[in-house]
């Protein structure tokens, strides 16, 4: 593998997952890493199955939650290779839960990952991203332009991620800037297994059938061609496509879909 030392990507959530898939692709192409996460010892782990050294990745211990975790990561990557290309806001949590059972500390909490944690990172990836005409990444969901019952609080902090995204998108139009808001549609990762309840305790299992997700692998690939060709959005399952196109002419049939669907989990809240 050439090492490419004119590229960098820092990933948030790239212990497991999208993430995780998207370090390797990235390494695959020799871009050189900076990966965050909450779990060091996964971290570690991904760098030995890369078999990387330090000037090729770097890993950071953190908690996009926190401004402060955002901005040193962010200034971290920047401190090891000298510049930042492109960041992918990846870290991510989710909830299930009627919203009236909810606590407001859970609803703050998934806000504080998926969305201002991307909003911090940005903001201090900005200069250097501006700077090199590089690519600011979201990955968002269906639940990001189609509300989703049980999940208040993530459906939530997505809308609000697209709404930043595609705000920041127009204001760059003339800068070189380059925006991605991704929907890979429901991806086989174990974001489901470590969602929580109403009052933030992990549930432990996934409540869907996976078989006909989407692998971390696939959502990894068509990611980094959506970066590389410089795409605004990016959809790849049927699913997510038809949702999005017929919730614009009938919102209401829609609804009762998405509604079925939920239903349909198991143990779901819905009755």
């Amino acid at each position: 593998m050439q090492l490419n030392t004119g590229n960098v990507v820092l990933i948030t959530g790239a212990s497991s997952g999208i993430g995780l898939e998207l370090a390797k692709v990235y390494f695959a192409q020799g871009y050189r890493l900076s990966l965050a996460a909450r779990s060091f010892d996964k971290l570690q782990q991904l760098k030995h199955e890369l078999k990387a050294n330090d000037l090729q990745v770097l890993i950071l211990q953190a908690d996009v939650s926190v401004e402060a975790e955002c901005r040193r990561i962010v200034e971290s990557t920047i401190a090891q290779f000298g510049t930042l290309h492109v960041l992918i806001n990846n870290a991510g949590v989710t909830m299930r839960a009627l919203f009236g059972k909810v606590e407001p500390t859970v609803m703050h909490r998934i806000m504080d990952v998926n969305f201002w944690g991307a909003v911090h990172c940005t903001h201090y990836a900005m200069p250097e991203l501006l700077k090199n005409k590089g690519s600011v990444v979201g990955i968002s969901s269906v639940a990001g332009y189609k509300g989703l019952p049980t999940r208040s609080a993530y459906s939530a902090s997505k809308f609000a991620l697209e709404g930043f995204l595609e705000t920041l998108r127009i204001e760059n139009l003339k800068t070189g800037l380059h925006v991605l808001i991704a929907r890979p549609g429901f991806t086989a990762t174990n974001i489901r297994n470590a969602m929580v309840d109403g009052k933030g305790n992990q549930q432990g299992v996934s409540h869907k059938d996976e078989a006909n997700s989407l692998s971390p692998e696939k959502v990894a690939k068509g990611i980094y061609k959506a970066i590389k060709n410089r795409r605004s959005y990016m959809l790849m399952s049927r699913t997510a496509f038809l949702t999005l196109w017929l919730n614009k002419f009938f919102p209401a049939w829609v609804d009762q879909q998405v509604y079925k669907h939920v239903k349909d989990e198991k143990d779901s809240p819905l009755t």
